[in-house]
């Protein structure tokens, strides 16, 4: 069987190689050739999966080692009763730890104090979730806005959008829908960001065109907001530069792109391809797992600065942020590649829970903040 995959899935050729011949290629280089004999397909968010991509191959089976679907045409996979499944949650508390350092980083630099101040949640899935606990260990008081949820449970706590316009910070966690119930594509567009309170911090890690990306460059040059953080960008890999300069933080869309986060992704599409195979899913990817970089931190609860200095000492956001700016040296048409080229090779990211804090002091307090936000302490 021949099964052609992204080469950015970790681990994809250890994962598959027991249940067919693996080829892979570069997400934006799978072709309707390369998938000729070819019965599966594992793909990343860049390849989109339609009708023009599919049309002739003897593909039954795709899977996206991702949590977002907006690059899959569902409905065309149905039609031609081809089996589909995704990797939801894979990678949520990587993208909630990029939150946490985000939000560290904007309390450094504009002498913010994240205790009491209020995170307006919009999408309370798999991601949202786990953003929602970090924020609480922060100390920030979370306002919860997810219409599906609301309509399904009919829990209070889930509030309208209205609700979420006048915390000190928004952050976006929703998948990319067009049409239906619940379109998000544009949620936080003119009207919305202008209605944000004066002052507001936006954060966007969930897809691009889920915010209005020329809105949101016109409200910073007028300095309506204190802040912005992207991680996603309407037109990926193309961006607009200008809204780069504004953002104090800007990424290439890799949020969710722990290491971790990753290999998960590989193990849930390897157990879904087994399921539609009728076998039995033995794949484990704890041996191959490298050491973590970072596998303990001394920490001094007198120091100021302790929390985000442990979490940079993890995840260092700024050097993501270093590294997307590298774009704006560059001439419009090497843009693209450069934005591809920061995610495929994009630095071994472990998660929280790979590394033991020590405290130099005892802390209960800090101690707490750090176990809730999945660091292991002694």
């Amino acid at each position: 069987m021949k099964i052609v995959a992204d080469e950015n899935i970790p681990y994809v050729r250890e994962a598959f190689g027991a249940l067919g011949e693996v080829i892979t290629a570069p997400g934006r280089a799978i072709t309707p050739a390369l998938l000729d004999g070819a019965e599966a397909l594992l793909v990343r968010s860049i390849t989109k999966v339609n009708r023009g991509l599919l049309d002739g191959t003897p593909v039954r089976f795709v899977a996206t080692a991702t949590i977002g679907e907006d690059h899959i045409d569902k409905a065309y996979l149905a039609e031609r009763d081809i089996a589909f499944s995704s990797a939801p949650g894979c990678n949520a508390n990587s993208v909630g730890e990029y939150i946490v350092a985000a939000l560290l980083v904007l309390a450094e630099r504009h002498r913010l104090n994240l205790k009491g101040m209020s995170l307006g949640i919009v999408g309370v899935g798999n991601v949202g979730r786990r953003v929602h606990a970090k924020a609480q260990a922060l100390g920030l008081h979370c306002v919860l806005n997810d219409p599906p949820l609301a309509d399904e449970t009919g829990e209070a706590r889930y509030r309208p959008l209205k609700d979420i316009l006048d915390c000190d910070i928004i952050t976006l966690h929703v998948p990319l829908e067009k049409a239906g119930k619940y379109p998000t594509w544009h949620l936080a567009d003119e009207r919305f960001l202008t209605s944000l309170k004066a002052g507001a911090i936006f954060i966007n890690s969930s897809r691009g065109p889920v915010t209005d990306n020329a809105a949101l460059r016109q409200l910073l040059q007028v300095k309506r907001l204190r802040a912005a953080v992207l991680d996603v960008w309407e037109g990926e890999p193309q961006l607009d530069p200008e809204l780069l300069r504004l953002v104090d933080l800007g990424t290439p869309h890799i949020a969710g792109y722990s290491f971790d986060g990753k290999v998960n992704g590989t193990r849930q599409i390897c157990e879904a391809f087994c399921r539609f195979l009728g076998q039995p899913a033995t794949w484990d990817p704890s041996p191959l797992l490298p050491p973590p970089d970072c596998p303990e931190l001394q920490v001094d609860p007198a120091l100021p600065g302790a929390l985000a200095g442990a979490v940079r000492a993890v995840y260092d956001i700024i050097q993501d942020d270093a590294a997307m700016r590298g774009v704006l040296d560059l001439p419009t048409p090497e843009r693209g590649p450069y934005f591809d080229k920061l995610r495929k090779h994009y630095p071994r990211r472990r998660e929280f829970f790979n590394t033991r804090v020590r405290l130099s002091t005892p802390s209960p307090e800090l101690e707490r903040c750090f176990a809730s936000l999945g660091f292991r302490c002694e």
